[in-house]
């Protein structure tokens, strides 16, 4: 094993629970915008552009002036990942890969390095979550900022368009603009909303859309919740009130609790994620705009430090911008 010293690389200061749970501005959502259809590959790819001249020109100042692999090469191999959000313990982790393997070429790194993340990626890859439950309970968490709102209208609108019929919960009353702007996105769904006055008890919103549900047939519930509170009540027991508040109606439900999470926010992210998953049990991952940010490396290191799954990526304002997570396509894109 090759011993490297250590580089102090500056880090994105991590979201503690007293800043979740403080008073915070609205949901700055992205606007669906339309745009020609294309490839999703294609446009994948488009968006991680950022993220990949990154790695790219990282990679090529690396090697154009190393002809083996020795210390100070793993060294610069090292920052670079790690300035690109991946991550110091998944840096660490795929550079002792490469220091412990037996290649001597630089040619051969980056396809040996192509194919480690692709071997954190992939087993948290989300297999179909399609569940034979009716209705369907999806409880979406995360921050203010995220793109919360968006992300609920986008699933809205993939569900209706295969044919579902979709009931949307704005549990997240705390917040002027919530409701209206859920309002907007399920009228371009075509789903269906219930919603109480501003300041109601956001499980209340919760139970009576589940109710709902049930005596109107629907296929697919998705409640929106809180990012934070404008009150002193603390924002986790709030969403812990909600989770139970819908397992009264359903005892398996909800069925999935998704978090979203800003890949503009680096390893914030990862942050927030851990305190979601501490309260909640957090089940899936959605990682919205990829497309904003020069550090897509986040997402491996989501994968490598959380082992929870990463079920969707935004990579643009799109309605179809919002996609299932496909590990093999997302690496051939960013490298």
């Amino acid at each position: 094993m090759i011993f490297r010293k250590s580089k102090k690389i500056k880090t994105d200061t991590e979201t503690s629970s007293s800043e979740i749970s403080a008073n915070g501005t609205g949901d700055h959502d992205e606007q669906v915008v339309a745009e020609p259809s294309d490839g999703y590959f294609k446009r994948l790819r488009d968006r991680l552009s950022k993220t990949r001249k990154t790695f790219s020109g990282g990679f090529d100042k690396i090697f154009s002036h190393k002809q083996k692999i020795d210390e100070d090469l793993l060294e610069e191999l090292e920052e670079l990942l790690i300035t690109s959000d991946i991550g110091v313990h998944t840096a660490l982790k795929l550079v002792d890969k490469i220091a412990s393997s037996k290649i001597s070429d630089v040619d051969e790194i980056k396809p040996l390095l192509k194919a480690e993340i692709l071997s954190i990626l992939a087993p948290q890859t989300a297999e179909s979550d399609e569940t034979l439950a009716s209705p369907r309970v999806i409880m979406v968490v995360g921050v203010n900022g995220t793109g919360k709102t968006t992300t609920i209208g986008k699933l809205a609108a993939r569900a209706s368009q295969s044919g579902q019929k979709v009931l949307i919960g704005a549990a997240d009353t705390f917040r002027a603009a919530a409701i209206d702007q859920l309002m907007i996105w399920a009228d371009r769904a075509k789903a269906d909303i219930v919603k109480h006055q501003e300041m109601a008890d956001p499980a209340a919103v919760a139970y009576d859309t589940v109710e709902a549900a049930k005596a109107r047939g629907v296929d697919l519930v998705l409640i929106d919740t809180a990012g934070r509170l404008h009150t002193k009540v603390n924002l986790m027991e709030e969403l812990k009130k909600i989770k139970r508040a819908i397992s009264k109606t359903i005892p398996d439900a909800p069925h999935e609790v998704l978090l979203i999470l800003d890949a503009t926010t680096g390893q914030n992210a990862v942050s927030q994620a851990e305190l979601f998953n501490e309260a909640l049990g957090v089940t899936g991952l959605a990682l919205t705009k990829l497309d904003g940010t020069a550090k897509g490396g986040i997402v491996i290191s989501i994968c490598n430090t959380l082992k929870i799954p990463l079920k969707y990526i935004g990579i643009g304002e799109q309605i179809d911008d919002l996609q299932q997570f496909d590990a093999a396509k997302f690496v051939d894109a960013l490298i």
